[in-house]
């Protein structure tokens, strides 16, 4: 358990678990004592609760595990958290519940949740059981399932080589003439192939057809992954498993959690949300402070879904992580927490900019397909070179140039005032695109 002498979430922090903007705006009219009754607060386990007085006869009852955190109330909204939750915790951060023994209802969702739990873990270890099992018998031959989808597969990469051949052979300056549709009819093909992964590959390759260098580039990186795939059985298994999750073969959570697990108290340094109408994903980039080894943990969400929002940023988790098997293990799953996040005014482990373009170096001999690395940099100002491209700066005069596509930072500017930040990034083919910086031990965001 935490020590209760550490700083508690700030306004911000709980105000961005909020699912919408409206939900924000109603959560700060409810945080005031008057609108609540026996609200209280415990260490063990770390909880909160009270009665909120709503539309209904009887008070809405509210509490929140602060380990996760996990919300439960008996309002009848579909959000999550619901406003009142988030009321109640914008009470908490402004220490303005005070400490008590949780009443009996609070008390029973607690043991529910944690039966949840431990029927869930016996679950996982009967099924993590069940596959050793299957691991030690005699070799059958491949799964009949398995087996189909392979072929499939074999059969799409087959045809996206002969596709590659001809983009070259007719000349890649030509290729962006066709517009998104030439590449989405070749990522389609893939689709029906089962390999969703390298389907979404092929799609983005819209995005840089008119610069044929970089068309070049990833044109090649296609290749070396069919490449890859047809000699998988010859590579080390972490590189083959790095080349099949790129493809787009599924791996199984509880194989994943059934792996080695890594405690430290991470930081969440940035987290940021992509993707379509179809389905959005966020993406929370962690970073150790012991090990200063990055994680990214993953959220998706299709539509009329949330997206996970328990891991704060500007807070370190006590917790297990369990990595993907890879070449270079960068995505994880949180697998056990120990204790509530905890509020931090500045990341530990920022580098210089050559210092960061080494780690990514690295990074990249180990995985080549690597389309993003996060990168932590200490004391840096954002300058401008031309009105379309602007660089951050470092005091050994070393820069990174920003992805235009981001736009001007001005939100950086405005916060920085022109002093060295620290900023959390991202590093891509593009460019930097900044998505977290702590200015005077402030945390800012765009």
């Amino acid at each position: 358990m935490r020590d209760e002498a550490k700083p508690r979430l700030s306004a911000e922090q709980v105000l961005a678990l909020a699912p919408d903007t409206s939900s924000q705006r109603a959560a700060r009219s409810l945080a005031t004592l008057a609108r609540w009754r026996d609200a209280g607060h415990s260490p063990d386990p770390p909880s909160l609760w009270g009665l909120c007085e709503g539309s209904g006869a009887n008070p809405y009852q509210t509490c929140v595990d602060l380990t996760e955190p996990a919300y439960r109330c008996s309002c009848p909204s579909r959000k999550f958290p619901c406003k009142h939750a988030l009321a109640l915790m914008l009470l908490w951060s402004a220490d303005g519940i005070v400490t008590a023994e949780p009443p009996e209802w609070v008390t029973e969702w607690q043991t529910s949740r944690t039966d949840r739990k431990e029927q869930a873990a016996a679950r996982a270890q009967a099924r993590n059981e069940s596959r050793a099992a299957k691991q030690a018998e005699p070799e059958q031959g491949p799964n009949k399932t398995a087996q189909r989808r392979a072929d499939r597969v074999e059969a799409g990469l087959e045809e996206l080589d002969r596709w590659l051949t001809d983009q070259v052979r007719q000349g890649i300056a030509g290729a962006s003439r066709g517009g998104y549709a030439h590449w989405d009819r070749m990522a389609s093909r893939l689709v029906d192939a089962q390999a969703p992964a390298l389907a979404s590959t092929v799609r983005r390759l819209a995005s840089v057809a008119a610069t044929p260098d970089r068309l070049l580039t990833e044109l090649s990186l296609i290749r070396l992954l069919v490449a890859g795939y047809r000699r998988a059985d010859q590579l080390p298994p972490d590189l083959a498993a790095t080349i099949k999750a790129r493809i787009g073969f599924p791996l199984a959570t509880d194989a994943v959690l059934a792996g080695p697990r890594v405690r430290d108290e991470w930081a969440v340094v940035g987290v940021r949300d992509d993707g379509d109408e179809r389905l959005m994903v966020r993406r929370f980039w962690l970073c150790g402070t012991a090990t200063n080894r990055p994680a990214l943990v993953l959220s998706f969400a299709g539509p009329g879904q949330q997206l996970a929002a328990d891991l704060l940023l500007g807070t370190t988790v006590d917790a297990d992580l369990c990595f993907y098997p890879g070449a270079l293990p960068l995505r994880a799953l949180v697998a056990t927490r120990y204790a509530p996040a905890a509020p931090f005014t500045e990341p530990a482990g920022a580098v210089t900019v050559a210092r960061a373009l080494g780690s990514y170096a690295k990074a990249l001999t180990a995985e080549p397909w690597l389309d993003r690395w996060p990168v932590l940099l200490a004391d840096v100002v954002a300058v401008e070179d031309t009105p379309v491209r602007w660089h951050v700066l470092d005091r050994d005069g070393e820069a990174l140039p920003l992805d235009p596509a981001i736009g001007p930072p001005w939100w950086l500017v405005a916060a920085a005032g022109g002093r060295p930040a620290t900023v959390a990034a991202e590093w891509t083919p593009a460019g930097l695109r900044p998505f977290t910086a702590w200015c005077d031990g402030r945390l800012v965001r765009p």
